[in-house]
């Protein structure tokens, strides 16, 4: 049956052939369809030989003959059977070596019944040096369209739903979660009464001076030999807290929680003394650029700068001692040494 198709086809096609060709100038000169030509090549190919319904195909003519020869339009997409053109792109020339000339025609193609079908054959038209012209048909090509049914074993008929599945339950997760829930609760509970017990506790108050604590302080930071060990950074955060700690008992300010330079801002209106404000500028800058800036002094300035840190709290007890040898002890700002702590 598909032979006789084929027939069917190729008949149409020279009939197409004789009427395409009726209409051109040249429609009186004999053109004769023979079976091939010396120096002439037509080659035609799918990339599969098997499709379901809705797939693409690509389909590609490619002809080669010599440069002496002139191909005339094909009737390209004039009539491919059952199936349709979604995108083509015909007539691509390359010139090869040798004088010869490769022409291509691609298309993509797709069809929606099934069955066993042929792209026809496509009737080629050359001319030659003479002004004869001669016919070649290319070659017809098998394609076989299956229905996407057949690799199912269901069939057309509706059939009852299923029972729905059931799954398992798994209550892991919820003792995971419940088990979190009460160790925070619990731990909530824990740090709330905590919290609440002290406040009931009274917070202890240190009513030594404020140069005995400094010196005690300066005592331990002594003990824990940081210099010895390298640890700049370490001893001179340490000791620029006790200084700051103490000026701020000392004068009733808030000096621990101040940068330097909000420090030296104010220095005017602590009432410290004057000359000594350019010389505690210079160890307080040091003792950033050692904190802040990683730098790395050498042990000999660290000791002269815990000496001159024990020097500066003595220097100051003489300040506030000697003013309170000239001012009654009444006066209620001349009392700083027993100001506490946790006011600063």
């Amino acid at each position: 049956m598909l032979l006789a198709v084929g027939k069917i086809m190729r008949a149409s096609l020279l009939i197409l052939l004789t009427a395409m060709t009726s209409t051109c100038p040249r429609a009186a000169e004999e053109v004769d369809t023979v079976a091939s030509i010396t120096g002439i090549e037509i080659v035609t190919a799918v990339d599969r030989a098997e499709m379901y319904v809705g797939d693409l195909i690509n389909y590609t003519v490619t002809i080669e003959y010599d440069s002496s020869i002139e191909l005339l339009p094909p009737p390209l997409g004039a009539n491919l059977g059952a199936f349709d053109v979604k995108d083509y792109e015909t007539d691509i020339t390359t010139r090869l070596r040798g004088g010869r000339i490769k022409s291509e025609n691609r298309f993509v193609l797709s069809t929606f019944t099934t069955g066993n079908y042929l792209i026809p054959p496509i009737p080629m038209v050359f001319e030659f040096q003479d002004g004869t012209r001669k016919v070649i048909l290319s070659e017809s090509v098998l394609i076989k369209v299956q229905s996407l049914l057949l690799n199912t074993d269901d069939s057309l008929d509706i059939k009852p739903l299923k029972a729905q599945y059931e799954f398992e339950r798994n209550y892991t997760r919820y003792f995971i979660w419940g088990a979190l829930a009460f160790l925070i609760l619990v731990l909530a509970g824990f740090l709330l009464w905590r919290k609440l017990r002290g406040k009931g506790e009274t917070e202890f108050i240190d009513l030594r001076s404020a140069w005995e604590i400094a010196f005690e302080k300066l005592a331990i930071l002594e003990q824990k030999k940081l210099i010895d060990e390298n640890k700049f950074k370490a001893f001179y955060l340490e000791l620029t807290d006790i200084l700051r700690a103490y000026l701020g008992r000392m004068y009733a300010r808030n000096i621990v929680d101040m940068t330097t330079e909000e420090f030296f801002c104010i220095y005017m209106s602590t009432g410290l003394p004057t000359d000594a404000e350019q010389e505690l500028k210079e160890f307080f800058d040091h003792a950033d650029f050692v904190k802040f800036a990683k730098y790395i002094p050498r042990t000999e300035r660290a000791d002269a700068d815990f000496v001159y840190a024990h020097d500066f709290i003595e220097l100051i007890r003489r300040e506030f001692q000697k003013e309170s040898e000239q001012e009654p002890l009444d006066t209620p700002d001349k009392q700083p040494a027993n100001v506490e702590e946790g006011s600063l």
